[in-house]
């Protein structure tokens, strides 16, 4: 039995790359949503603070949708 530790490696990377890129996208959707709240008590233009929710939505959905494509390539009963 031969181990294939480049293969191994790849693996390492693209998981670490795809967690950090969802938890950052999820993140940054906390801190648009934080904003929002902040300047809606603020005198802040309402466009603005609508833009910061529909921003911090979808980072939401952005993450959502990672993590659902992540448990679909996990899981082989899903392919079909």
């Amino acid at each position: 039995m031969n181990i294939h530790w480049m293969d191994y490696l790849t693996v390492f990377g693209v998981t670490l790359l795809a967690a950090l890129t969802v938890v950052c996208i999820y993140s940054f959707g906390v801190r648009l949503y934080a904003v929002s709240l902040d300047a809606d008590t603020a005198s802040t233009p309402r466009n603005r603070v609508a833009l910061a929710k529909a921003g911090a939505f979808a980072c939401f959905a952005l993450s959502a949708v990672a993590v659902l494509f992540g448990i679909y390539l996990i899981v082989p009963a899903l392919h079909g």
